[in-house]
């Protein structure tokens, strides 16, 4: 039987790697340093992990991290920087015990900021980012301690460890917390909320990808032997005003929008070229879709 480490498995992405890994038949060690009692999660901090263990998987899947949204990235960039040690220690791990491959989750938040202005609706694709020349302007501390991952994973494929990398843009999902848009919106249209609260003007676009198609395109990717970088996205913009109307529409109601102009909001466009992505996975789940398994569905306890 074929062996998987996931790392941060009790979070969002996590739990669903975990599961989809079980069911595709391999003996998968499971930990998180909050584990939310999920069976088979183990309680452990990554740090801890890497500093002590020897064992040789066929599959890692590095999700462990400090998240939390926007509010996090722009409000404490400094507990962020932890990444860069958990990041640190998984590299200097893999070099010890030589896994078959590894899937080092980057961020889309590792593009330059300077192409998500808006002016004019550019989308991103993976040669924007190049190490060739000084790296600078990802999206705060947290784009850059992804830019530094990837820039690692490039050190350790070049010492013979395979290192998928992936850049997720918005993925969302019937079970993600309410620190982030896609859920929070799925709660206020619920609740018939009226007005409805976005952070911001609302004109910030957003490229959104359901968290099984994240998932089915990252181990189509692995399987196939991808190489990466690869965008997760599927090249749609939309903006956060037409997200809530998606929302009320489907919730059958009509909402004026109320607008935090000075609460945390992000870049203005930031929209993925799935160009590559294309080659070897076509996502399943629509935005439409999405909405409506969001607006049925139990949302995860925070």
């Amino acid at each position: 039987m074929p062996t998987a480490l996931v790392t941060g498995a009790a979070g969002f992405v996590g739990r669903h790697f975990t599961r989809a890994l079980q069911q595709a038949g391999y003996d998968v060690t499971a930990f998180d340093i909050n584990p939310r009692s999920l069976p088979g999660v183990r309680l452990l901090d990554a740090r801890a992990f890497f500093a002590a263990n020897t064992e040789r998987y066929d599959l890692v899947v590095h999700l462990a991290a400090v998240v939390g949204g926007r509010a996090k990235i722009e409000g404490e960039p400094l507990s962020l920087a932890v990444d860069l040690e958990i990041d640190a220690g998984l590299f200097q791990w893999a070099l010890r015990t030589r896994p078959k491959r590894v899937v080092y989750y980057s961020s889309s938040a590792a593009y330059p900021v300077t192409l998500q202005d808006g002016h004019p609706p550019n989308t991103l694709a993976e040669p924007d980012i190049r190490f060739d020349y000084p790296l600078g302007g990802p999206d705060l501390s947290y784009g850059l301690a992804k830019l530094v991952g990837e820039q690692l994973a490039g050190y350790a494929e070049a010492e013979g460890i395979r290192v998928h990398v992936f850049r997720p843009f918005s993925g969302y999902g019937e079970d993600q917390a309410l620190d982030y848009p896609f859920p929070s919106f799925a709660d206020r249209a619920r609740r018939r909320d009226d007005p409805f609260t976005i952070w911001g003007d609302g004109t910030q676009v957003r490229d959104w990808i359901h968290i099984s198609d994240v998932v089915a395109a990252t181990l189509a990717a692995v399987d196939q032997d991808v190489p990466g970088p690869v965008n997760l996205c599927t090249g749609r913009p939309t903006s956060f005003n037409d997200l809530a109307h998606m929302f009320a529409d489907a919730a059958g109601y009509s909402p004026d929008l109320k607008h935090i102009l000075d609460a945390p909001k992000g870049v203005a466009y930031r929209v993925g070229d799935p160009g590559k992505m294309l080659t070897f996975y076509t996502p399943k789940i629509s935005l439409e879709e999405g909405i409506d398994r969001s607006l049925k569905a139990n949302p995860w306890p925070s």
